[in-house]
């Protein structure tokens, strides 16, 4: 049975038993605590933890997900995966246990052509939590299991909760016997690779507090309604039903294994650590697709750094099955095949997906160039540290090592993998620190763990809202998108962060009233400023947040009088600052799409922000924008602002709105209905903000820029309204006065200005050739004023300031080849270029053959001038940022020379 087909029976069959069917969730969910979702229940979460209220009592779903905590684990066993997808059922104060059982037990035994997985029933066998006997009893009864096929759990396996304070409860899973082949009998206690748990049943019934540890906690209560929380592991069961051994040989997975099999001539199944391998790209491959499916953009932080390392870790399990041309564009068409039954939306997205995953495949390729050239030079140093250990008699005497924090800066800095580092420094006859490299990790792996445990704690930081929530008894009504001012009642107040009854003359206050015509920041659009007033009272409300779920807070300052809940109170938004916003937010959508136009559909937004006269579009782009593109992009946008084009809004269901073709925002939470605004028939988005009524009404767009903000994404400011105009009008006064001052006219200021630059420029060209001249004409006297020390004729000579790099090594050089080639000679000199120091040293052969090298001299002179430098044994240079003490540098030279000889 096909992977896409389980799918559809399991959707179908919980439809057909009154489950709502919800899609899948993006995988970077707006969560926190979260780089993605990495659970089936995470999008009901806010349902589960009593922050919002479930519109649907039952819910079935089959979500996307990717797990990283142990990402170098997969391919090595057969049951880790990046990237996977959790098929489940939820019961929100409906059913319980009882329904839950019958559900799973019918749909797993159900035969094939009754639209069930059709389970041999004798081959199955169930967990449950120790103490619950009620479980146990249900499963004799509905499914008629016997006592020896139940098996009693502690907390470690059969008990869920998530980590935190929250629901929590037993939990019962459901495995299925493969037969002695995978192991030895006795039930998943004894071996639980013959015996495989594909569906786990949790029993939600605890309120759980001083949660320690996923053994240790307390219970401080029963939930106000028990829940059900199912999760069958889509691959699972696709193992299980196509009679394959793991995921990786699932019909969704396989065929970028057979491909890359193909591509390295390796064979599937032939040898471990090939295998290990083709099972890394198989499943990176496929988790890369869907996280840029789902709007992730390889980068250097958070999602974007883990997609980046993903895909790099496929390109380099490629490289070592032999493949060193680029092989994404071989396997990726491969992965997007395999899955589009499931998610069409990856052929759609395909020109974007492609882009962005070529792209970091080549950009990793250079990183592995670089990282050679790198590598090559601490391999070199390692050999010469034990060079010189050798000489002293050191404890790693002969035996070259790369350190452990070499390595790891190769890794976390230049992306460089530990494993190549560890096989191009053997090819040379050098080991690596890898403990101290681990340790290292370890380290890193610690504090991002600790890190991610301290973000938790938000879930406790909603409590006084949720009270708040609960008192108002259900959503509060916005108003705003027809309504500048509107009547309300005061439903709650904080003073200080806790509930109050009033609040006076003073007070910093938070304010939830029971309808509101003031915009909560989203969406990138910054939140409305104003007043809430009645008689005697006057409240300045200067922020407006959405802190849970619907909920919106007021955070503003009573000005005079005093505010009580129950009041009723006229809330007064600031029209202008709305107006402005709002011509911001339309501006927005329409840059949009002529940039979509101008660049194609990959294109597409990576966030905003939309203030009073201003905003700032995120997109994603491999290149810059060219100037004429952003010329084009700005008079597209200002002749549709000429045409005055309608912006209305429309609500609708998503698949409506996706086929009127409506572009969505990645990441963003959208319910069943959708608000859909259209600017014409042009510009058309999902979008939850508040807009101008006409195109006409933004005056004019001015865009000042793009830049980049990150790998594969641009950003582009622009000013709208007014804003625009003040702005225009100011540069109009300066091309006023470029042209007074040049005699020209306006359009002929780019030429005048560049052929003034050019002018500057050859003067700057004959100054530096005077001054290398002057510089070049001193060499015969300096060669004349050679010192010296101990055998060794020495010459140092500070240029002063203009003097470039170049043109130092040229002197140099120079005052070397000057001196007498019979004897050892050493040249320094120092210079002091745009405002840093810079040092060339050069020997001569005779020179080197006393022991004296340019390399070693240089390293010396950087580290007093605050920097660092290297090169050959004949010449070297070096730089640093303390330019006042070239002359100790030379000083130090001389010192080391001295060193050298004497051997002292």
């Amino acid at each position: 049975m096909e992977t896409a087909e389980i799918r559809r029976r399991w959707l179908r069959f919980f439809q057909d038993n009154g489950h709502t069917v919800v899609p899948s969730a993006p995988l970077l969910y707006d969560d926190p605590n979260l780089l993605f979702v990495n659970a089936g229940m995470v999008p009901f979460k806010p349902y589960f933890l009593g922050q919002e209220r479930p519109p649907y009592q039952r819910a079935t779903s089959v979500q996307k997900c990717v797990r990283t905590l142990d990402i170098d684990e997969v391919g090595k066993t057969s049951r880790h995966g990046s990237f996977f997808q959790m098929n489940g059922n939820f019961s929100f104060g409906d059913y319980f246990k009882e329904g839950a059982i019958e559900l799973a037990w019918e749909l797993v035994t159900r035969s094939q052509a009754e639209g069930g997985f059709g389970l041999d029933e004798a081959k199955l066998w169930v967990t449950v939590f120790h103490d619950d006997d009620e479980s146990i009893e249900l499963w004799k009864r509905i499914a008629g299991l016997p006592d020896e096929r139940i098996v009693r759990r502690g907390l470690a396996d059969n008990y869920w909760h998530m980590g935190v304070p929250g629901p929590g409860g037993p939990c019962s899973e459901i495995y299925l016997d493969r037969g002695p082949e995978y192991g030895p009998d006795g039930g998943p206690e004894v071996d639980e690779d013959r015996f495989m748990e594909f569906w786990n049943l949790v029993f939600m019934q605890y309120e759980l507090a001083d949660v320690r540890s996923k053994v240790d906690f307390d219970i401080a209560g029963d939930l106000p309604a028990k829940n059900i929380d199912t999760g069958m592991g889509l691959e699972r069961i696709a193992s299980i039903l196509q009679g394959v051994d793991n995921l990786y040989e699932i019909d969704e997975v396989y065929p970028v294994i057979a491909r890359a099999s193909e591509l390295s001539g390796r064979r599937y199944g032939a040898s471990h650590d090939d295998d290990v391998r083709l099972r890394v790209v198989a499943d990176h491959v496929r988790t890369g697709l869907m996280l840029i499916s789902d709007g992730v953009v390889p980068g250097n932080e958070g999602r974007g750094y883990v997609l980046r390392r993903i895909l790099r870790r496929a390109v380099r399990a490629m490289r070592l099955l032999g493949v060193d041309a680029p092989s994404l564009p071989e396997l990726l068409p491969v992965s997007r095949d395999a899955m589009a039954p499931s998610y069409p939306e990856l052929q759609r997205s395909w020109g974007r997906i492609s882009q962005l995953a070529y792209a970091e495949e080549e950009s990793f390729r250079q990183t592995l160039r670089a990282g050679t050239q790198i590598l090559d030079l601490a391999i070199a140093d390692a050999r010469e540290e034990a060079v010189r250990e050798e000489t002293t008699g050191g404890p790693v005497a002969g035996a070259p090592q790369l350190s452990g924090s070499k390595a790891f800066q190769l890794h976390d800095t230049y992306g460089f993998p530990i494993d190549l580092t560890l096989e191009m420094a053997a090819e040379q006859g050098v080991s690596v620190d890898e403990q101290g490299f681990r340790r290292l990790m370890a380290e890193q792996k610690a504090k991002a763990k600790a890190d991610a445990k301290a973000k938790k704690t938000g879930h406790a930081d909603v409590s006084i809202y949720r009270e708040l929530a609960d008192a108002l008894g259900r959503s509060v009504e916005f108003t705003g998108y027809d309504q500048v001012a509107s009547e309300a009642r005061v439903a709650g107040l904080l003073v200080d962060g806790s509930s109050a009854s009033h609040a006076r003359e003073g007070d910093s206050v938070e304010i939830v009233l029971d309808r509101t015509p003031f915009y909560a920041e989203g969406g990138g659009q910054l939140a409305d400023a104003g007043r809430i007033v009645l008689d005697g009272v006057v409240v300045e409300v200067d922020d407006v947040q959405k802190p849970l779920g619907d909920l919106i807070v007021h955070r503003a300052r009573v000005v005079s009088g005093e505010l009580t809940v129950g009041d009723h109170v006229q809330g007064l938004v600031d029209v202008q600052r709305r107006k402005a916003i709002s011509r911001a937010h339309t501006a927005t959508h329409m840059v949009h799409k002529a940039i979509r136009e101008a660049l194609g559909d990959t294109a597409t937004q990576a966030g905003s922000e939309n203030a009073p006269g201003r905003f700032r579009f995120d997109f994603n782009a491999s290149a810059a924008l060219p100037p004429s593109v952003l010329r084009d992009v700005e008079a597209r946008v200002n002749a549709l602002l000429a045409d005055d084009l309608e912006v209305h809004a429309e609500v609708m269901s998503q698949a409506q709105a996706i086929e009127a073709g409506a572009m969505a925002l990645f990441g963003e939470k959208y319910g069943d209905e959708v608000r859909v605004v259209s600017v014409g028939d042009w510009a058309r988005e999902l979008c939850g903000g508040t807009h101008a009524q006409r195109s006409g009404q933004l005056g004019v767009i001015s865009l000042l820029g793009e830049a980049s903000i990150g790998s594969g994404v641009r950003r582009v400011e622009a000013l709208v309204g007014s804003d625009a105009y003040d702005y225009l009008a100011r540069e109009h006064a300066l091309v006023g006065q470029l042209t007074e001052v040049l005699k020209v006219r306006p359009e002929e200021l780019p030429d005048r200005v560049g052929s003034i630059l050019a002018r500057l420029r050859d003067a700057e060209k004959e100054i530096a050739t005077v001054r290398q001249q002057q510089v070049l004409a001193a060499a015969a006297g300096l060669a004349s004023s050679a010192r010296d020390v101990y055998g060794v004729s020495f010459v140092s000579h500070d240029a002063g300031e203009g003097v470039s790099a170049d043109g130092l090594r040229t002197l140099v050089l120079d005052v070397r080849g000057r001196l007498p080639g019979d004897r050892p000679a050493v040249v320094a000199g120092t210079a002091v270029a745009k405002g840093r120091p810079v040092v060339v040293v050069a020997t001569n052969d005779e020179a080197r053959r006393w022991g004296v090298k340019a390399g070693e001299l240089v390293r010396e002179a950087a580290q007093v001038l605050g920097g660092g430098g290297g090169g050959k044994d004949d010449v070297a240079q070096g730089g640093g940022s303390d330019a006042s003490r070239v002359r100790e540098a030379l000083a130090r030279i001389e010192h080391v020379v001295g060193e050298r000889v004497t051997g002292r």
